[in-house]
């Protein structure tokens, strides 16, 4: 990977969009490029924490394991998403497990090079703890509406989300190339895979969604959105 390709990728990251070039300059130099293969473990929950990770092109899930082995989807990650998504700004483990949907390509910064990084440059720290607590702000926000609704509005919403983060749009259709099973799904919002492809095949039968194995098809937008708006 091209030295340009990686101050690209981390200046489009939204925790260092305030770092001027020579700030991006100095966090390239720490950085170090990975590639893993599909179905690969990044890391596992509970691992000790030694890098924070940057998906320069591939695909990520990340999940939690309750206590009869079933997954907690806690995320869906693309090119340019950074995860943990609170890595740099504690000690404590891996809150999840990672692992590659598709054949991906990283870039993993050591958490310690980090750390004598915002040492040695107290610029670039505040301005990426001020990027954080935005962040973070709105994490909290997106958690309060989707636990304010029911598992339909739930499931929608996180439709409506993949679609923003993930879709194609094409006028009033959005394509989402995603390999994510319905038990996935069912995890993402708390709910089983029978609720879940009950409220699908509701979606399709109306011609609201399209699906296969890899992609889901929102056909009709506003017919999707009117359906989310509903009492």
């Amino acid at each position: 990977m091209s030295k340009k390709t990686v101050a690209s990728l981390l200046q489009q990251v939204p925790l260092f969009k305030d770092l001027n070039t020579q700030e991006i300059k100095r966090l390239e130099e720490i950085t170090i490029p990975r590639f893993l293969a599909k179905k690969s473990t990044v890391f596992s929950e509970g691992s000790e924490k030694e890098s924070v990770y940057f998906i320069q092109d591939g695909l990520i899930k990340t999940y939690k394991t309750d206590e009869n082995g079933h997954e907690q989807i806690v995320s869906f990650l693309k090119t340019g998403d950074m995860f943990p998504h609170t890595g740099f700004f504690n000690e404590n483990p891996y809150p999840a497990t990672a692992e590659t949907l598709v054949d991906t390509q990283l870039l993993a910064i050591p958490i310690h090079l980090f750390d004598q990084l915002m040492v040695n440059n107290p610029t670039i720290a505040i301005k990426v703890m001020r990027v954080m607590g935005r962040i973070i702000g709105d994490l909290q926000e997106r958690l309060q509406v989707l636990s304010g609704k029911d598992v339909k509005h739930r499931a929608l919403s996180f439709l409506l989300k993949l679609a923003e983060k993930h879709g194609q749009h094409e006028e009033n259709k959005v394509t989402i190339h995603l390999p994510m099973t319905n038990q996935e799904f069912a995890n993402s919002v708390g709910t089983t895979r029978e609720t879940i492809n009950r409220l699908f095949n509701q979606l399709i039968k109306s011609g609201i969604l399209e699906m296969d194995r890899n992609q889901m098809v929102i056909t009709d937008l506003e017919a999707f959105h009117e359906v989310l708006e509903q009492k």
